[in-house]
């Protein structure tokens, strides 16, 4: 499937919580989900995006006229947000003085302009090689014992400055939490993330 170029977007939703993932955990931000998804994992706990009809295309001006002058740091997330073009939506945060931080699988060619990127790899549809060096955080999401090996792949393929996160899945958190652990006392440089937002009832 080829990105689209639209000068609206199928937005899902927009909300202010406070990050709960990564780097930039506990950080107030503003999110927007965008719709559309073609990586289609099957442990995604917001498949609800994954079809772009069912979200209302959003003229980019009615987008910015939900964000505050407090809303210092926009998270762009999905869905597969880079499906379509980001540029148009980027420049005009970019014009308000914001800090835009990027959630993507890396699936599609790189658009927009950005603060912070999160290269989340996914097996179903891995990233194309262009996002390892523009990537400042490599987050994977821990299912079993075998993506241990995943993460240890990608890591070695981001540049030396990117912060490298395991982060278990939430509904098999319990099971692979240990394997987590024993990973993390072998390889200083990993790092824990937690959905801590949700442990704390927020979005």
């Amino acid at each position: 499937m080829k990105r689209t170029e639209l000068p609206a977007l199928p937005l899902m939703e927009a909300f202010r919580t406070i990050q709960g993932e990564g780097a930039h955990t506990g950080l107030p931000s503003f999110f927007l989900r965008i719709g559309g998804c073609d990586v289609g994992c099957h442990w995604c706990d917001v498949k609800e995006s994954w079809d772009p009809n069912k979200h209302p295309l959003t003229e980019i001006s009615d987008i910015l006229s939900q964000i505050k002058d407090s809303d210092k740091t926009i998270v762009i997330t999905g869905g597969e947000p880079l499906m379509w073009d980001m540029t148009p939506l980027t420049t005009s945060l970019k014009g308000l003085g914001k800090r835009i931080h990027l959630e993507t699988s890396g699936s599609y060619n790189f658009s927009g302009t950005w603060d912070w990127i999160c290269l989340s790899p996914k097996k179903t549809k891995p990233p194309i090689d262009q996002w390892y060096a523009q990537a400042d955080e490599l987050k994977i999401i821990i299912y079993n014992q075998d993506d241990l090996k995943w993460a240890e792949y990608h890591s070695q393929r981001v540049g030396k400055k990117c912060k490298v996160y395991l982060q278990p899945e939430w509904s098999k958190k319990d099971k692979v939490m240990p394997m987590i652990i024993k990973f993390l006392e072998s390889k200083p440089d990993w790092r824990l993330s937690l959905q801590s937002h949700k442990y704390i009832g927020l979005p």
